[in-house]
Order: structure tokens, then C-alpha cells, then sequence
């Protein structure tokens, strides 16, 4: 499993989220997480075909999306998002 993380510098949400995304990490020790920047990473970004709200997770499983989860969201809503998609898929 995969989970890449699209979010901004300017992002007021992006920022707050960052607060807990290490230990989110840390819980899924398993799982392979990419971060990239809207503006810094924006080649890589264009094939994602992120929309307009950040942050913007996209799960991939076997390498085929399965989920996206957009916009702010809390550390147990972003807990209980993903671990319901890991224990799904797993």
C-alpha cells in the first residue's frame, strides 16, 4: 500500500494537518507515504490530477488508486479514514 500526501506551503490546512502527520506515519509503519508540494513538486503533481482543495491523500493499493481524502480534516478523522482503507485492503 501507498499513500501520497499533495498539500502546499500556503495552506493553512496543510499546516495543521502537518502537526500529526508523523505520527500517522509512525502508526503504519508498513506503508509506503509520499509527500509532495502543489508548487515545489508540480511535474509529478499534474499526473495526480489534484484538485483545488488541500491537502489532497490519495491510497493506492497494487499501485491502482483506491481512495482520496481531501480537504482539512482532524487527527481521529484522518485515523479512522485510512484505517478503515488499510484494514479493507489488507
Amino acid at each position: 500500500m501507498k499513500i501520497i500526501k499533495v498539500g502546499a506551503m500556503w495552506c493553512p490546512a496543510c499546516i495543521k494537518m502537518n502537526k500529526f502527520w508523523k505520527s500517522i506515519k509512525e502508526s503504519y509503519s508498513n506503508i509506503e507515504f509520499t509527500e509532495l508540494d502543489l508548487d515545489m513538486d508540480e511535474d509529478e503533481v499534474k499526473k495526480l490530477n489534484i484538485g483545488s482543495i488541500l491537502p489532497e491523500i490519495i491510497v493506492y493499493n497494487n499501485d491502482q488508486e483506491i481512495s482520496r481524502i481531501i480537504g482539512e480534516k482532524t487527527q481521529e478523522q484522518l485515523e479512522k479514514e485510512l484505517g478503515e482503507l488499510i484494514d479493507k485492503e489488507c
